[in-house]
């Protein structure tokens, strides 16, 4: 495994992290998730991702009993807020009672005094930016979190929150974006902004929704048990399982196999070429998986590598800033 700066801050963090949206109290047994966890540990990963909203905060329970009695000094837990946990109205949101009530709450359920960086899930057009940063900032005065980060967010939106930051005394040192060969619309605003703020990339869905693992054919239905058979994963999935997008992501698999990698690491790999980005989040239903997938660390790709892969995707890649997108009312 190797290590890198999250953004420009002193926190390490490995370039494989575990996640564990889908996976945990959803489509795998507690002891498989447990059993993917040490599995992750063993393979030097230790920075674990998850957030309150995932399986209706059941999945941080899953990581916190996973991680019981692994050294906490020597991980990183993360975790985020912004989507419902409850029927209420303050139930969602950026809200200062929200935020102050959902660290408590994740901080509970993963049985830990604190967390290593704490992110807003989304941008909130209902509460204040001021507001939401005031709470971020009383969180890590009290001790509950080191850093905050986003996840999300738009270029200008993030500037805003730095800016806030900084006023404030406070380290946003991180973005959690969606990031993949195929969904590229980070690079050309976000990235810049958050190169000149100092601020790293922790990207999710490297593998694009698990499209760039080959396993969706072109003319086949999705594999049983895949996500595109997940009540919550196939609305992510379906812009990519297209019949064009399917037939260029098999031409890649001969460049996998000549850099002697399979088609998941060199997805890995490739988003972990852009020097912006400190960790990329995989996760996973299988111990196996976590294994072969943390291989992909430490990677470097040649430039000749790229450019093959830049041109048999080139036209199914998705480069629109405007589709970093948070909803415009909290849902």
């Amino acid at each position: 495994m190797e290590y890198r700066h999250l953004g420009r801050s002193g926190l390490y963090v490995s370039e494989i992290a575990y996640g564990n949206w889908l996976t945990h109290a959803s489509q795998v047994e507690e002891e498989t998730a447990i059993a993917c966890v040490r599995v992750a540990l063993d393979a030097g990963i230790t920075t674990f991702d998850t957030a309150d909203v995932y399986a209706g905060t059941k999945a941080e329970e899953v990581l916190g009993r996973a991680l019981k009695g692994q050294r906490r000094e020597g991980l990183e837990i993360f975790t985020k807020v912004y989507w419902p946990t409850g029927p209420g109205k303050n139930d969602r949101g950026l809200s200062r009672k929200h935020i102050m009530e959902s660290i408590n709450g994740s901080l509970r359920r993963l049985q830990t005094d604190y967390v290593d960086l704490y992110q807003a899930h989304r941008y909130d057009y209902e509460t204040p930016l001021e507001e939401t940063m005031e709470a971020f900032a009383d969180i890590v005065r009290q001790g509950k979190a080191l850093y905050i980060g986003v996840s999300e967010w738009k270029a200008s939106e993030i500037r805003a929150a730095a800016e806030l930051a900084r006023e404030l005394k406070i380290q946003l040192v991180s973005n959690q974006p969606q990031y993949s060969m195929l969904w590229r619309v980070i690079e050309a605003e976000v990235v810049p902004t958050c190169q000149e703020l100092g601020i790293g990339q922790i990207v999710w869905s490297p593998m694009g929704q698990g499209v760039l693992t080959g396993k969706y054919k072109p003319g086949e239905q999705p594999p049983a048990g895949s996500r595109a058979t997940d009540p919550t994963g196939a609305k992510f999935i379906e812009r990519f399982l297209r019949e064009e997008v399917l037939t260029r992501v098999q031409r890649l698999r001969p460049l996998a196999e000549e850099a002697g990698l399979t088609m998941a690491q060199l997805a890995i790999a490739w988003v972990l070429q852009n020097p912006n980005v400190s960790s990329a989040i995989i996760g996973a239903s299988r111990p196996e998986q976590v294994t072969e997938n943390a291989k992909a660390a430490g990677v470097k790709l040649d430039e000749g590598l790229l450019k093959r892969i830049d041109e048999i995707l080139d036209p199914v890649v998705e480069r629109d800033p405007a589709k970093t997108t948070s909803p415009e009312r909290r849902p």
